[in-house]
């Protein structure tokens, strides 16, 4: 631990130590030792991480992490004008991004793609995402078992889906992939910087190509907010990145909440005797999983801001933890506790604010079939191997089983 020298005001608790954060390579489901120490310590604490520079601090109530997402006192965009302390190696936000936008930027950018990711554009495609579930799924029964679920279904299913809305032609599927997945590592900043020249010039040439499509995927509609001049083609390109990225979520997610349903019996007889209730435990598991590593993206303080006892100085850094507000017991009793029938559930998976997920819809979607699908076509499903040997992937931002080695009744 290491104890930055700075003196509090009157009335004001002294500011917490800086806590390095390494981002340790987690095994399993196991809660981020480093982030329930942080909790543990305090409402509000600061952090370094591996990259950037000086600290930050970590907001991880819930009632805190909801306030400081949804209040524009805390501004994205100042971020990338610093070199702010953070996980990943490589730092290049591009603009256009929502990630990175504040109002009304944020609804303006969010506005031509809008259409793509509704509740009523789900409803559509959802035929079409469980006939595409249906082949892989067939291809997995016809050559029996075992099989790795990661490799068979949990990659395939969310690339091709995300690729049909976002528009992405089947030959070029693997190789952007290839690039999402690299991106999301945290193993060095050169490998990052060519996955984000390969798929940033990529998508840059399939915007212009589609200034005048009439399709209804996300890059035709891009092409034309471009070309009717409500977006420039920087910014269409900086949006489209992070959505084509999304994809690699739902794979990890997906693959946790799998792992959790062969590893504990209870809730697997729960999820399989109550097929018409899934949903409930669907958003457990939401709560529950560790979805990423560390943190997600800062935000900086544009005036001083008093939150639990602490005065955030205007300039300063600030994080908030969505995995630690869902563990607030406060808020969910008994937290580390997977309870099916939690209720109310006003878990923050997919964050709050105007940066909540925008393919959030389009994850449910993905999760409920492929639970749905695999456990109503594979009767008996368990793992094929001893828990402890899935392995899982190490040195990425989002966590998830590398391999998941399974076998059913046939």
């Amino acid at each position: 631990m290491t104890t930055v020298e700075t003196s509090a005001p009157t009335g004001q608790e002294p500011p917490p130590p800086v806590r390095d954060w390494p981002a340790p390579d987690l095994d399993g489901t196991e809660f981020d030792p480093v982030l329930a120490d942080l909790m543990r310590e305090g409402p509000l604490t600061r952090i370094r991480l591996p990259f950037g520079e000086g600290w930050a601090w970590l907001a991880t109530r819930y009632d805190d992490v909801k306030l400081i997402s949804n209040d524009p006192r805390f501004s994205r965009t100042e971020v990338t004008r610093r070199q702010v302390t953070r996980l990943a190696p490589n730092f290049a936000p591009r603009p256009g991004s929502l990630a990175w936008a504040d109002q009304p930027d944020h609804n303006r950018l969010r506005k031509p793609v809008a259409d793509a990711f509704t509740v009523r554009a789900m409803k559509r495609l959802r035929p079409r995402a469980q006939a595409i579930l249906d082949e892989l799924v067939a291809g997995v029964v016809r050559d029996g078992p075992p099989a790795d679920l990661v490799d068979r279904v949990l990659e395939p299913f969310p690339i091709t889906v995300v690729s049909e809305v976002m528009g992405v032609p089947p030959a070029d599927r693997e190789q952007v992939h290839t690039w999402t997945r690299e991106i999301i590592s945290t193993t060095g900043a050169e490998a990052a910087d060519q996955a984000k020249t390969g798929l940033y010039g990529w998508i840059t040439s399939v915007v212009r190509a589609r200034a005048h499509s009439a399709d209804e995927d996300v890059y035709s509609m891009l092409g034309r907010a471009v070309a009717g001049g409500e977006i420039s083609e920087e910014e269409a390109v900086g949006l489209a990145g992070p959505l084509q990225i999304g994809g690699e979520a739902v794979t990890h997610n997906c693959g946790q909440m799998l792992y959790l349903l062969l590893t504990r019996p209870e809730l697997m007889e729960r999820m399989l005797a109550r097929p018409d209730a899934r949903g409930p435990v669907l958003d457990e598991l939401f709560r529950y999983i560790p979805h990423r590593s560390t943190v997600g993206l800062a935000r900086i303080a544009r005036e001083d801001v008093e939150i639990a006892g602490h005065r955030i100085a205007a300039g300063e850094p600030v994080y908030v933890s969505y995995l630690a507000a869902n563990r607030d017991p406060d808020v969910f009793p008994d937290p580390d506790r997977i309870d099916p029938d939690r209720e109310p559930n006003p878990h923050v998976a997919f964050g709050n604010g105007p940066h909540f997920c925008t393919g959030a819809v389009l994850a449910r979607l993905q999760t409920e079939l492929l639970v749905d699908t695999l456990l109503d076509r594979l009767p008996g499903l368990r793992l094929a191997v001893p828990a402890e040997q899935v392995r899982w992937r190490h040195k990425t931002m989002i966590r998830g089983p590398r391999t998941l080695p399974v076998t059913w009744s046939r």
